[in-house]
């Protein structure tokens, strides 16, 4: 073998181990590498968690439905007497003063059938609010709610409810504050309190000038919250019969309205009538009449039964002769004095 061949040769391995030589260095260093440097592990994935619901808000004081507004505070309220319980299982409703584009006119107090067992009434009220009188209306419920403290007298005092109570599936009747027929309501107690918180007057509206000073109880507040149940179809038919009756607008009966109270919702003629003190009969001449409700259409309240049967005596002008164990005497709606009457205040 010629030299130079040789040395090609030696050359070419020369290269050979060179190449070899860094092809082992690079791998141990790249080992070398990978041994001395932490290797990032890459964060999980971040997890949505929703937060926790808000505690729910106390539920808010039901508002009373508001039905008729005026600008002029409606007047006092009439005394007048109450008539008998018609019927066990009624509950009384006390009269109250409404409002239409003619003026105020009279709502007369009547005994209600309830829409269901338990359930008491709590009457409307007239407050001041935002330089008007607003109307609060009435409505049934387990509990008497927040009435504007207005003494409606037959034991609604301005706090809560005196005149009976519930007791079980039956309606028992006190008999010192509401007017019960022993021989048609049995279910009946006495019971006598005297309420010193409440001021005895015939004032029919909460606020404003002269208007009573009244806020609600805590007690009248949870009575707020609970479920109501609106006015029934006869109340609803009462007040319209009421409204469409000219003797009972204020500006014509000066506040003393011949029609005080029925016995029965809609019965605005005939026995169980009751005027207010100082009221002019319906059949005397200058009176108004209604014409078109009652008895028969087109009579006035007066026909179609003997002549002052609607306050309590017989065609021949007499009072009726007494019965024996018929009623109890009439309790009294509050007089105009600021006496308090003993009358119970409970829901």
């Amino acid at each position: 073998m010629s030299k130079p061949t040789q040395d090609r040769e030696v050359a070419i391995r020369t290269l050979a181990g060179l190449i070899l030589t860094s092809a082992a260095a690079l791998q141990l260093s790249g080992c070398v590498v990978r041994a001395g440097v932490a290797v990032p592990v890459p964060p999980p994935a971040p997890v949505y968690v929703a937060p926790a619901p808000p505690p729910p808000p106390p539920p808010p004081v039901a508002a009373a439905e508001v039905d008729m507004q005026a600008s002029e505070a409606p007047p006092a309220l009439p005394q007048y007497e109450q008539p008998p319980c018609p019927v066990e299982g009624y509950i009384w409703t006390p009269g109250y003063w409404a409002f239409a584009p003619a003026g105020y006119f009279w709502v007369p107090g009547t005994w209600v059938a309830p829409p269901r067992v338990g359930l008491l009434w709590t009457p409307g009220y007239w407050g001041f609010v935002g330089g008007v009188y607003m109307f609060h209306a009435g409505y049934w419920g387990p509990h008497v709610g927040f009435y504007g403290g207005v003494n409606y007298g037959f034991g609604y005092t301005g706090v809560g409810f005196a005149g009976g109570r519930w007791v079980g599936g039956s309606f028992a009747y006190n008999q010192a504050v509401t007017n019960i027929n022993v021989t048609v309501v049995h279910n009946s107690y006495n019971e006598t309190v005297i309420n010193n918180n409440v001021t005895v007057n015939r004032v029919s509206y909460n606020g404003g000038a002269g208007g009573i000073v009244a806020a609600p109880t805590a007690q009248e507040r949870m009575a707020a919250q609970e479920q109501h149940v609106a006015a029934t179809a006869a109340q609803h038919q009462h007040l319209q019969q009421a409204a469409a009756n000219p003797a009972l607008l204020a500006h014509n009966n000066g506040g003393h309205p011949a029609i005080a109270a029925t016995a029965r919702p809609g019965a605005f003629n005939g026995p169980g009538v009751v005027g207010a003190h100082g009221a002019t009969p319906p059949h005397a001449p200058g009176a108004y009449a209604n014409r078109n409700y009652g008895g028969q259409p087109g009579k006035a309240p007066g026909q179609g039964a003997p002549s002052g049967a609607a306050h309590g005596q017989q065609a021949n002008g007499k009072p009726p002769a007494a019965k024996p164990n018929a009623a109890k005497p009439h309790p009294k709606t509050p007089p105009e004095n600021g006496r308090h009457e003993p009358e119970t205040a409970q829901r």
